[in-house]
């Protein structure tokens, strides 16, 4: 199976020298897109997804409980809170919805909100394109292999090229992800998720047929643009689809950063923790 990793130790990025062509210039050139020259990483702009013009859409905030981020409370002077999901979306199913009013009543309780980050565990796909927040996304990119490296504490996803599907892939924490450029377009396909985790912020849930396609094109030369569609007949009704930005930034590459596992007290969602030595 081509799975993913949950990736350890110091990973440097190779890069390109020069500026990174825009997508016009890509494009015209005939060439694939250049996520990875001049030290580029990428961190969102969006801090959730955007729902794409009629198509149906992401599971959305509850607007009777405003989320306000830490960023925002900081700027505002204001009391940080966590998201609450929009149960009057009519596209989930009753065991989704019930799953996810559980989530709620917790954090209407008072309750810390569950994500993958404070808990130390793999986000998933597509719940892995909103972690580069205060840590960049990078990538590499090779004939037979892109990489997708998160700096916060290195996890990766790894899309194999031109190849297919394996015919039954064995559910893992990011599946089985295949790609191929369409001109300027690095288009992902991915499945064999299992369903341990949560499809974005909201804490909205998945099954094993979970299936979901990225569109990878650079907008212009500071910003990169992912449009997803996500189809999963045991949860949804309907697919739905989004788009998600990131802005360029400069770092010389990506240093080792072990996720802290210390916030047991408060964090405590079941964080991996080693009983023996690796060696």
């Amino acid at each position: 199976m081509r799975g993913s990793t949950f990736g350890k130790g110091l990973l440097v990025v190779g890069v390109l020298v020069g500026v990174a062509p825009s997508s016009a210039q890509v494009a015209a050139q005939g060439e694939v897109p250049d996520f990875s020259s001049n030290l580029a990483g990428w961190q969102n702009i969006n801090p959730d997804f955007v729902p794409v013009a009629g198509a149906v859409g992401p599971t959305r905030n509850n607007p009777a409980y405003p989320y306000v981020s830490n960023q925002e409370a900081r700027r505002t002077g204001t009391q940080p809170t966590f998201r609450v999901a929009d149960l009057t979306n009519p596209n989930l199913k009753p065991w989704a919805k019930e799953i996810m009013q559980r989530e709620n009543d917790k954090v209407l309780a008072g309750g810390i909100a569950y994500t993958p980050r404070s808990s130390c565990m793999p986000a998933g796909v597509p719940l892995f394109l909103m972690f580069p927040v205060a840590e960049p996304l990078y990538f590499i990119q090779t004939p037979k292999q892109v990489a997708m490296i998160f700096a916060g504490d290195a996890q990766v996803r790894r899309i194999y090229l031109n190849v297919p599907h394996s015919a039954n892939p064995k559910p893992s924490w990011y599946g089985e992800s295949v790609g191929h450029y369409e001109g300027d377009t690095l288009v992902v396909d991915t499945i064999g998720l299992n369903s341990k985790t949560y499809l974005d912020n909201y804490r909205t849930p998945h099954t094993e047929k979970a299936h979901i396609v990225e569109r990878w094109k650079l907008v212009d030369d500071k910003t990169l643009e992912v449009t997803l569609t996500v189809d999963d007949p045991d949860t949804f009704y309907q697919p739905w689809a989004a788009t998600h930005r990131y802005r360029r930034i400069q770092r010389p590459s990506v240093y080792e950063e072990a996720c802290a596992e210390n916030n047991q007290s408060v964090f405590d969602y079941g964080m991996p923790v080693a009983n023996k030595p690796d060696f």
